[in-house]
Order: structure tokens, then sequence, then C-alpha cells
């Protein structure tokens, strides 16, 4: 059973929560979104008690940057390395192993990983570029990092294009410090499909995947919301009621949270969240058989039924159709989740034109009642920006914080004449 709840009540908040700002650099490559796409993992991660953040330069410079979790000061380093920052699919991703050390992807799109760690724990300096297991490594897209609660670390990729690749995961051991593959092809799209997924690792180490399939590169493909997880470091999969999967999953057997049909403008590559309790919180938007035009949804699983709210505070429409990185009126949306006494408190990370593109938030105290409060967390616009955050700082700390830069997207993966842009971070607290 779906349950879509058609009366949301939006209103401003008006007492303000106190926000950050910290300028990383004034010289962010601004003339696409590469810098702030949602499938950044991540842009920014924290490990005991400092911070780390990467970004393109005007030059398209891999450049790192490090400050202590709340200072305002930050020590950024230029690194040898460049990307193709004109593709904005080809984002830097971060994440920070249990011994401390850095491990970075960066200017993937089909084509040869580019991957290294740095030298020493707590360093950015950078060693040179390394295969991981070599096979397979040639056509990766989306790169993902994400840590296990014993500091070993799981790396996402896909192998192939738009329409026809499959899911790879690999682990980062910190016994051996080698990869070794764990999943090829877990997710198979048959050469007709592919998925576009999204991932949360729980504070207990269990693995939330859900994905959307696409037929082909048309965006207009996406379909359908799936979901699987893991509780033993992603060797076997489980549907939400515990049944085991058979590798690899494929479009017969996949779970389905909520069926969607192809032209909904369903986005790919969201955002999920799963709490301490392991439940899963899945946000993405479509519109849905009754809206003119799409709207941010959220996703969650109950005790026995996998629910969908609809926060419905969209009034423009749009489509999505074509190929390549589109500018679209509002970002893809980021989830977080977090206790408000005995209910779940969720805020929803958007951007759209209709509040003139500011990076704003979306709460709700008491999920489930369908009351959402809308927050503009900046003063001026964003342009094409998306929600990116610190994924590790959140879970020890609960402290938002986000990845900022005011960028240019031009539809159809164009390049825009735009001047640098400062790269910032905003560290925002929930009032609980």
């Amino acid at each position: 059973m779906f349950l879509t709840y058609a009366f949301i009540s939006i209103c401003m908040m008006v007492a303000a929560q106190e926000t950050q700002l910290s300028t990383i650099a004034s010289n962010g490559w601004a003339n696409n979104s590469v810098n702030t796409v949602i499938f950044r993992k991540n842009a920014l991660v924290s490990f005991k008690g400092n911070q780390y953040a990467a970004y393109y330069d005007q030059e398209q410079n891999v450049v790192l940057a490090k400050r202590k979790i709340g200072a305002t000061h930050w020590i950024v380093t230029t690194t040898p390395y460049k990307g193709d920052a004109a593709d904005a699919h080809k984002s830097i991703s971060l994440m920070v192993d249990g011994d401390g050390f850095l491990h970075v992807a960066w200017g993937q799109h089909n084509n040869k990983l580019n991957y290294t760690k740095s030298t020493s724990a707590g360093s950015l300096t950078l060693g040179n570029k390394a295969e991981m297991l070599a096979e397979k490594e040639n056509k990766v897209s989306y790169p993902e990092f994400y840590k296990l609660a014993n500091g070993d670390l799981l790396f996402f990729y896909r192998d192939g294009g738009s329409g026809n690749g499959n899911l790879m995961i690999n682990c980062y051991s910190l016994a051996t410090k080698k990869w070794t593959r764990i999943q090829d092809g877990m997710i198979d799209g048959e050469g007709q499909r592919n998925a576009y997924w999204q991932v949360a690792v729980d504070q207990a180490g269990a693995i939330h995947l859900s994905w959307v399939w696409r037929e082909s590169p048309d965006v207009a493909s996406n379909h359908d919301l799936c979901y699987a997880k893991s509780t033993d470091g992603g060797i076997t999969w489980l549907k939400s009621t515990g049944e085991k999967y058979k590798l690899p999953i494929t479009a017969a057997n996949a779970e389905y949270a909520i069926k969607i049909p192809q032209k909904s403008e369903l986005i790919n590559q969201t955002s999920m969240f799963a709490d301490a309790k392991g439940k899963v919180f899945i946000a993405g938007y479509w519109r849905g058989a009754n809206e003119t035009g799409p709207q941010y949804h959220l996703v969650f699983k109950t005790d026995s039924n996998w629910r969908v709210s609809n926060l419905n505070f969209r009034k423009t429409s749009f489509s999505l159709s074509g190929t390549g990185t589109k500018q679209i009126p509002i970002s893809r949306p980021q989830i977080i989740v977090w206790s408000n006494g005995k209910n779940d408190a969720a805020g929803l990370l958007f951007r759209d034109a209709e509040r003139q593109n500011k990076a704003a938030i979306a709460i709700n105290n008491y999920l489930g009642s369908e009351k959402w409060t809308i927050k503009d967390l900046t003063q001026t616009g964003m342009g094409d920006w998306e929600p990116t955050y610190d994924t590790e700082l959140w879970k020890t700390k609960g402290i938002l914080s986000l990845f900022l830069q005011n960028v240019t997207q031009v539809d159809g993966e164009g390049k825009a004449d735009h001047l640098p842009t400062p790269v910032q971070v905003l560290d925002w607290k929930p009032r609980k």
C-alpha cells in the first residue's frame, strides 16, 4: 500500500537558527555545476577533529583543504592533479579511512579510474595515481566512498554507460591496505537499462541502497524506486522484509518501494538517510498522477509498508528530457533525519528558482504529521547549486555542514563563461 498525502502545511520559519559561514577560497570553478553535484560522496568529510574539502579551481586543478571542525580558517593545497571540469559528471569524491588517510577519486565519466590517497594520516599531500584492482576500471562513472563502522571503506561506481551500466563495489581493508572487489555487477541492467543509486550507511554499519532504473541516456526514461540492504559489509543483500536477494539484482527480482512510470519527471541520483535504528528515508522528486508538475517526495518504510509523503509546495512545472547534465529550476534533494523526543524530525535540503535559488531546508518536526516548514539557509541565490554535506559530521555531532558555491549549469552538458566564485561551508544545527 502506498500512501500519499495531498495536504502539506508550508510556512516560513520565523525564528532563525544559528548558522556559521566560512570561506575556503575565492577561485572555485563556476562554469558548470561539477563542484556542487549531489552525487559527490563526499565534498566534505570529517575525522577526529578535522574536516576536509575538495573542489576544482578556475584552472581545473584538484584542490584540497582542511580545518579544525568549527573553525573559520582553512589550509588549502593545490594538488598536482587536474580534472576535466567542463564535464559536470566528473566531480571529486572524498573519504577518510579509519587510520586517517584521505582517499580521493575525480574526473570520472566512462573513463579510466583516477584514484589516489594521502601519503600520511591527516595530510593533504597525495600520492601517485593508483589502480584499485585494474579489472573493469576503464569505464568508471559516479565514484562514491562510504566508511564502514570498522573504518574500512566501500567504493561504489558504475561500470559502463548510461542505459547499460552495472554497479560495482570495492572494499578497502585497513588491515591489508588493499582493495578487493566484493560485488561485480550486483545490480544488472541486462544490457537494457542501468541503475542510478543512492547509498546510506547507518550507525550500526548496515548499508542501505536505493535506485531508479533508466532505460536509455534520455533522463525521461527514469522509472520506479527500488531498495536493498546489507548487514555484512556488502556481501549479502536483503529486501526490507529480510528476504535474501539472489544476485544479481535485476528489474524482475528487485524490491519496488514505489512504482513510478517513465516520463514522470523522476530524477535520478538523489539521497537517502538511515538512522541509528536502521530506519530508511529516501528523498526525490517526480510528478505524481494527479500533479501538474514535479514535487519533492519523501519515501520511508514503516513496520509493514513503504509510505510516500508529498511536500507539495512547488507551483511551477518543468520537464525532464534529453541527455547530459540538465539545467533544472530545482536541485535534487538531500535528506537528513534526527530524533525529536519520541518522534522523528526530518530536513529536506534543496534549491528552487521559486525561492530565488537560495539554499533552503524544509523541516518536519514530527514526521508523519505532514507539517513542513521552510527556512532559507543563505541570503542570496546559489545559481544551479545542489546540496552536499559532511555525512560523518552529521552522524557524530549532529552538525549539518553544507558545501556551498554559486555555479552556472548550461543545459545538456554546456559550459558557461563565468568568473570564479567563492567556495564556502555553512554549518547549521537544528533546534531540538
